[in-house]
């Protein structure tokens, strides 16, 4: 008997805003083999986040035992609050044969990279310019003007880890930005992986950063 092909995992990382959760969603409701690892984090939900749904929602305390006891393939600080990853259900998907989707930033990518058993397809969304992001931003977040400034601010740090990735793409519109993603999946899954033009990346990015 053949043996069973194990999942792999896709990671999507993009600066605050430039629409990383909503590609990750649309992915895993339309491609039923899909699963979204579900984050631990210390932050507050925002009024339309369930729990055990879009995160589990747990204490300061209760993410320090997790992280003593070695329970997280990754984890990270991100404007205050903490995020990670649980090894157990990742690896008991994988083990199914399912693909698991992760909407995590730069530093969890690279924790999770340094992992070698792991098989693991990284995507990098980009903004369409600085006026989109910040107006995704205001939308997000109304009314809270020094949240918005402080992930403007570190738009340039996080857009500065873009060559990290096996893929960038603009969200400039979401349906091609999904069907674009989509495509390199479907093609990583076969087990060919595509050529991107990094000189137009290179050309973006300066220009999102100036």
């Amino acid at each position: 008997m053949a043996k069973e092909k194990r999942g792999m995992m896709f990671v999507l990382s993009s600066p605050s805003g430039a629409g990383k959760t909503t590609l990750t969603k649309k992915i895993a409701e339309n491609n039923k083999n899909f699963t979204i690892s579900i984050s631990h984090t210390t932050r507050k939900p925002r009024p339309n986040e369930i729990n055990g749904r879009d995160y589990k929602f747990v204490s300061v305390q209760e993410f320090n035992t997790l992280v003593k006891e070695n329970n997280f393939f990754e984890y990270a600080n991100i404007f205050g609050n903490y995020y990670g990853t649980l090894k157990k259900p990742v690896l008991e998907l994988l083990s199914l044969g399912r693909d698991v989707l992760f909407d995590i930033d730069w530093q969890g990518t690279q924790q999770l990279k340094r992992i070698k058993s792991l098989s693991l397809v990284t995507f990098f969304i980009l903004p369409p310019n600085i006026q989109a992001l910040k107006k995704r931003l205001l939308n997000r977040h109304k009314g809270q003007e020094e949240l918005i400034e402080k992930r403007m601010d570190n738009f340039n740090e996080e857009t500065s880890h873009w060559n990290e990735y096996n893929y960038v793409f603009v969200n400039d519109d979401l349906d091609t930005c999904y069907e674009k993603i989509l495509n390199v999946i479907k093609s990583e899954k076969r087990g060919i992986s595509q050529n991107q033009n990094t000189n137009e990346i290179e050309k973006k990015i300066k220009e999102l950063i100036e």
